[in-house]
């Protein structure tokens, strides 16, 4: 093997192989944020009635349900409009009318982005227009008809529980992540032990 082969073929190795990322107890915030809002977060139960006719506006049977957002079979039902934004409850809950039905894919993908920015946009690694969904249109018209055919609840939390009780509850969310980038440093440096330890055995 020449010289320039094996440098070709060191470049290829390097990119074929990937360590995972480092999982950390303070990259885990925005579990936990989400954690706390869906812990408070109302879930209203849809009638069948209700589900027939949010089927209807979306154009779907309920033999073949599939991703309002992409036309994939669908895996779960996603909200429409996020529950967190800025890591803290938008005042959407968990109801029919802020849930579509979504594929994994597209439900990762979407986050907490506004629908309609995230579906045509191209920033998002598996949004529909950048894998290039051809009735993207047409979905988007469902959407917005579903948008009109019931007003989601939007509620003002920290109105309902009172600025202490809210102010408490967030205080708990603060002193969790300050213990977790504690318990992130106490990790570094056992990680730094254990890898030493390899070194030293080596």
């Amino acid at each position: 093997m020449t010289p320039v082969d094996e440098a070709l073929r060191r470049k290829l190795l390097l990119v074929a192989f990937q360590m995972p990322s480092v999982a950390t107890m303070v990259s885990r915030k925005s579990s936990i944020t989400n954690a706390f809002v869906n812990a408070i977060i109302p879930q209203i139960q849809p009638s069948i009635d209700e589900i027939d006719e949010a089927l209807r506006v979306l154009g779907m049977e309920p033999t073949d349900v599939r991703c309002a957002y992409c036309g994939d079979r669908k895996t779960e039902w996603d909200h429409l409009r996020p529950l967190v934004v800025k890591q803290r409850p938008t005042g959407y809950i968990s109801e029919i009318a802020n849930l579509v039905p979504a594929c994994g894919k597209c439900n990762q993908s979407k986050g907490n982005w506004p629908w309609r920015k995230w579906i045509v946009g191209e920033t998002a690694r598996h949004s529909p227009k950048r894998r290039g969904i051809v009735d993207l249109a047409e979905r988007m018209d469902r959407l917005e008809a579903y948008e009109r055919w019931r007003a989601p609840t939007l509620i003002d939390f920290q109105a309902v529980l009172g600025k202490e009780q809210w102010d408490a509850y967030w205080k708990l969310w603060e002193a969790i992540n300050v213990d977790l980038r504690k318990c992130q440093d106490v990790a570094n440096t056992c990680r730094e032990r254990i890898a030493e330890s390899l070194r030293v055995r080596a």
